[in-house]
């Protein structure tokens, strides 16, 4: 797999200094040898959250979270291993050297320009926004929808000026090529003989192809991945021309799919985590409302088409969706069909209804923040949300509506695989309808369950549950201080201490690894030792051990007196097994007499010492 050269990854490492990443982020306060600050993994009164600046790594003692500077990042921001490093390359302003094949240096190569050829337009048209004639009638839009200057500014909102040729002579004037350009979604080539309506434009002299401006006389939105860089663009039109559409969205370009990012997600990713529960919105000026009127925890498709990758990337942030869509028609069917793919991957859903004919941003805009915060606090589950919808717009009062009424209800919670639910919503169902719940449940059995799509093999997945993992002895633990903290005492381990003493099957291996770095001189760091643990209870045993670093005298007596406890647990452990094997029933008098001669060569073994002969 494509990856950073070693060499890369430690030269990022040294120059991304724990403490000042840590404290960009959060406030840190000294305490003795480290920094301290409340947990931002989970809600905590108290600070437990410790930072070890000579050790250069992290350790929650509340949910026991605990890494170096990249696992930090990619937490903090939920992000993947490489984007984390990424991130902190630009911080440090390295230059990344990858270990890739050459398509994939060229695909990467096309993704930086694309990036920042977005970045740069976006400059341009806030400009235009902002000081040039050109953006006037965006203004003045704005202005009529209350949009504020903060916003403006937050948003990074913009105006395409009303010409076919702006972005083109935009584009020439940095010395980009047209067909790079057109890559990046930001103007159409079309061969000279097929133009015939349009005027303007730019004629390219080697390929008889003409350009012209995708975004012309629009307010522009700036779509943003989940690191905060613009990848893609919404264009709202100003005027009233009704054969035009009223968004005009970037094509899918090699860094924008519009199935897989939501607008604002970057900005609101931390209100998301807090809350745990995320609100989804039609627009990008509703987002903007609830985002600039403190509520915070919002993301909006683009569109209204939820797909199952929106699904799956809202997974990593929360376990409940309150959809809040539009209160029109076409908003109330967006929020039923959402639901197949969020139940999918796993999220309780809630449908918070807007009082006709208000959209959440001029619901704000007439009530207040604090009033949708409560709309929302009050939506109905999907279920009763549904239940209402359909009683509204079929007539209960006869066969025909009763049964449009059961089969759709059927078909929509049988799609949980919950007994519970279908017991529950047959209930109510019943009630509405004024017949048996005996009976809505026989209707319901009817209706075969639904096919949900499962998530599809080889997708990247950022909520698998790991399983619990027991707490070793305190001799192991300390066993992992020792080894983990002073590099000095690992040569005598790895010629003293065998592994196979150690009963705790996770310090059993975080120790062999430990010691095989020592024999093969392939230590690094515990930085690189902890970025290469495959599993994060691991990392998280071993930043603990490291991260309380206290004075303790005579260490090889230390390890030494913890080598032979270990070793002696081991033989006591050997010796109960022989002893109860030896008195089975079944077994044989000579196996028997065996096993106790094993038992007894076991007890000379622990009485010898640590450095009997062949332990030496």
């Amino acid at each position: 797999m494509a990856g950073f050269s070693q060499a890369t990854l430690e030269r990022i490492r040294a120059a991304s200094d724990i403490v000042d990443v840590i404290g960009a982020y959060l406030p840190l306060k000294k305490t003795g040898a480290n920094f301290t600050a409340l947990c931002p993994f989970h809600k905590e009164k108290t600070p437990s959250f410790n930072v070890n600046s000579h050790k250069q790594i992290f350790h929650c003692f509340g949910c026991h979270k605990g890494g170096d500077v990249f696992t930090f990042v990619k937490e903090y921001e939920n992000i993947g291993f490489m984007d984390a490093v990424r991130r902190l390359a630009e911080r440090a302003k390295i230059p990344l050297e990858m270990e890739e094949h050459p398509a994939e240096q060229q695909s990467r190569h096309l993704k930086d320009e694309l990036l920042q050829i977005h970045e740069q337009i976006t400059q341009r048209w806030q400009n235009c926004l902002l000081n040039e004639a050109a953006g006037q009638l965006a203004r003045d839009y704005l202005a009529r929808r209350g949009v504020s200057a903060e916003a403006i500014k937050l948003f990074r909102l913009g105006a395409a000026p009303d010409a076919w040729d702006d972005t083109v002579n935009w584009a020439k004037s940095k010395n980009y090529d047209l067909p790079l350009v057109e890559k990046a979604g930001l103007i159409i080539g079309k061969p000279v003989d097929a133009t015939t309506s349009e005027t303007g434009g730019e004629k390219d002299s080697k390929s008889a192809i003409r350009y012209y401006d995708r975004f012309r006389g629009r307010l522009m939105f700036p779509i943003c991945d989940e690191q905060g860089r613009v990848v893609g663009f919404s264009g709202r039109i100003l005027t009233g021309d009704e054969k035009t559409a009223k968004y005009v969205n970037s094509p899918e370009t090699a860094i924008f799919t519009k199935s897989k990012v939501f607008f604002g997600l970057d900005k609101s990713k931390r209100a998301l985590l807090d809350a745990q529960s995320a609100i989804v919105c039609e627009g990008q000026l509703d987002l903007i409302a609830c985002f600039m009127a403190g509520v915070q925890n919002v993301v909006a498709p683009q569109g209204t088409a939820f797909t199952d990758q929106h699904a799956r990337i809202i997974k990593r942030y929360v376990d409940e969706v309150v959809l809040c869509f539009d209160s029109d028609e076409a908003g109330q069917n967006a929020a039923v069909r959402s639901l197949d793919h969020l139940l999918a991957s796993g999220i309780a859903v809630r449908v918070a209804v807007m009082p006709k004919p208000h959209d959440p941003d001029s619901f704000i805009k007439a009530n207040g923040g604090e009033a949708f915060r409560k709309l929302v606090a009050g939506a109905d589950g999907f279920f009763d949300y549904y239940l209402n919808r359909l009683c509204a717009q079929n007539d209960a009062a006869s066969d025909k509506g009763r049964l449009a009424i059961l089969r759709d209800m059927a078909g929509a919670v049988r799609k949980t695989g919950s007994a519970v639910l279908v017991d529950k919503y047959a209930q109510k169902t019943a009630l509405r309808l004024g017949v048996s719940p005996e009976a809505v449940r026989a209707e319901f059995k009817k209706n075969p369950a639904p096919h949900v799509a499962p998530r599809e093999s080889g997708e990247e997945s950022f909520d698998v549950a790991e399983p619990e993992m027991t707490r070793p002895s305190a001799f192991e633990f300390h066993l992992l201080k020792l080894l983990f903290l002073h590099d000095d005492l690992v040569p005598w381990a790895s010629l003293h201490l065998d592994v196979e003493w150690i009963s705790h099957p996770q310090v059993r291996q975080v120790v062999a690894q430990r010691l095989a770095a020592q024999r093969d001189e392939s230590w690094q760091s515990l930085g690189a030792f902890l970025d290469a643990c495959e599993s994060p209870g691991i990392r998280n045993l071993v930043t603990e051990a490291v991260t309380e670093e206290r004075k303790m005298p005579n260490l090889e007596q230390q390890l030494a007196d913890v080598t032979l406890k270990l070793r002696n647990q081991f033989l006591d452990r050997k010796i109960a097994a022989c002893l109860q094997r030896a008195g089975q029933p079944e077994i044989s008098d000579a196996d028997k007499i065996a096993l106790l001669r094993e038992s007894q060569q076991l007890r000379e073994q622990k009485r010898a010492g640590l450095f009997a002969a062949g332990e030496a």
